[in-house]
């Protein structure tokens, strides 16, 4: 077309499956969403329209590179995600020396994805007990397992734990069948998904039978020391102020922790029992404790859960 300009970009090292996507999705979509023309051939991605769009495309169209490189699964909702960041002036870019991890066994790195997962990643590494709060699906626990199983394969640390606090999310755990383990499983699912996801399942199973990673509720950590351990508290909200007192006091030498949890997602009785409203409280400004606030706009799952957070904090706030 008269006046159409064509801009290339160097996709020189990005898996071009994962960049184009299934049938070509996420170029379709990108060309959609940003009223471009867009075309893969080898490693050059073009893209053709009208100088602004073809200006506003680019960044874009580098960020999604950015992420096949590093052999991140894509989909059309990471192409929707980084056009809603860029529109509000978020976009992130891969920077030199910024944190990546690279899973043993698996031909896969992990990297942020939005600027809070940056942040939260930098803090991870600065200190020795990190508390990342925010809404589900913008990766706090995630990270935080691939930064333990790096740290592990790294030979920083000599095992991992994990912990939950089992509350009682409308039964008792008394009328549940099964043993005490069989009680307190589902609490702990989610935490065997994350680590399966990142390492194969033989050896996760090892690694557990010989105590290398421990999962397990956080009443489990009552008067042990954990000392040459990554540690992890996870859904850290519904911790009493005791249980995250106890918690916080079982570090040991060579240890670190990561607190995760959700303000909105509080199942306590009573919500100013909340540990973690407690740590926010009084730990700010103690040398070594990192505190990571992620947002709506670092949600890396399907783009309704991005939605559905904001439309229920709009009703509280209503």
């Amino acid at each position: 077309m008269s006046g159409d300009v064509t801009q290339r970009v160097s996709a020189e090292g990005a898996d071009p499956l994962a960049l184009a996507g299934v049938n070509d999705g996420n170029l379709i979509e990108l060309a959609r969403r940003l009223g471009v023309r867009v075309s893969l051939r080898g490693d050059t991605l073009a893209l053709s329209g009208s100088g602004e769009a073809v200006e506003q495309a680019v960044p874009i169209a580098e960020a999604l590179i950015e992420l096949a490189r590093v052999g991140d699964p894509l989909d059309v909702h990471d192409v929707e995600r980084l056009v809603a960041a860029a529109a509000h002036g978020a976009l992130t870019h891969s920077v030199e020396g910024e944190p990546r991890i690279i899973l043993p066994g698996l031909r896969r790195v992990i990297q942020a994805k939005t600027a809070g997962q940056r942040e939260y990643l930098e803090n991870i590494l600065q200190n020795e007990i990190v508390v990342g709060i925010g809404p589900a699906g913008t990766g706090k626990t995630y990270l935080a397992v691939a930064c333990a199983i790096d740290a592990l394969a790294r030979k920083r640390v000599r095992r991992i734990v994990l912990a939950r606090p089992a509350v009682e999310a409308g039964e008792s755990l008394g009328f549940l069948p099964g043993d005490l383990h069989e009680k307190v499983d589902p609490y702990l699912r989610p935490l065997y998904d994350a680590l399966e996801d990142m390492m194969p399942r033989d050896r996760v199973r090892r690694n557990i039978e010989t105590g290398t990673i421990e999962i397990a509720p956080l009443a489990y950590m009552r008067g042990r020391t954990l000392a040459d351990a990554f540690v992890i508290l996870d859904e850290a909200q519904n911790a009493t102020g005791m249980q995250m007192k106890m918690f916080l006091t079982r570090l040991g030498v060579n240890s670190r922790a990561v607190i995760t949890g959700d303000k909105t997602q509080i199942d306590l009785a009573r919500r100013e029992d909340s540990g973690l409203l407690q740590i926010e409280r009084i730990l700010p400004g103690i040398g070594g404790i990192g505190f990571c606030y992620l947002e709506d706009s670092d949600v890396v799952r399907h783009r309704l859960v991005r939605d559905i957070i904001r439309a229920y904090a709009d009703d509280a706030q209503g």
